[in-house]
């Protein structure tokens, strides 16, 4: 940079030891070093795909634990109800049951065939951001698929 005070000929320069600078960094600052990209890029592909999948295995772990409680909840719900039908504690009336879930088909149907603005607005949003994070969201689904199968 030129200095005040001096011709334009004379300029100085700080001289760098990228050798030295390259030692004093940190071994992960070497290895997922962060680059001056716009923000859907601010980190390196290495960062990304550690954060992705990272997180994507906590996800799926997770997802795996969440999902057994559920259905053994489900599943235990089921049973104890038909016990205590068949025992005589509750008496089950079947057909009103099955019409309750007809209504519910019917207004499914209805409801199923154009989702709402605010549907459409977050699936368009979702998918913007997988296209500009596509290495991010590599890395979390096949964390997540570990997770899944850990």
């Amino acid at each position: 940079m030129a200095e005040k005070g001096t011709s334009k000929d004379e300029e100085t320069f700080d001289v760098m030891d990228l050798a030295e600078y390259a030692k004093r960094q940190r071994w992960w600052n070497r290895v997922f070093g962060n680059n001056s990209r716009p923000i859907a890029e601010k980190y390196s592909v290495a960062t990304q795909l550690a954060i992705g999948g990272v997180t994507g295995w906590c996800a799926g772990f997770l997802f795996k634990k969440v999902g057994k409680l559920a259905a053994s909840a489900v599943g235990g719900g089921f049973f104890l109800l038909q016990v205590a039908n068949h025992t005589g504690y509750i008496k089950v009336d079947w057909k009103r049951v099955e019409q309750d879930m007809n209504k519910a088909k019917k207004q499914l149907k209805l409801n199923a065939e154009k989702p709402p603005a605010e549907v459409r607005t977050k699936v368009d949003e979702v998918t913007a951001f997988v296209k500009r994070n596509i290495v991010l969201t590599g890395g979390f689904a096949g964390g997540f698929l570990i997770g899944l199968a850990s």
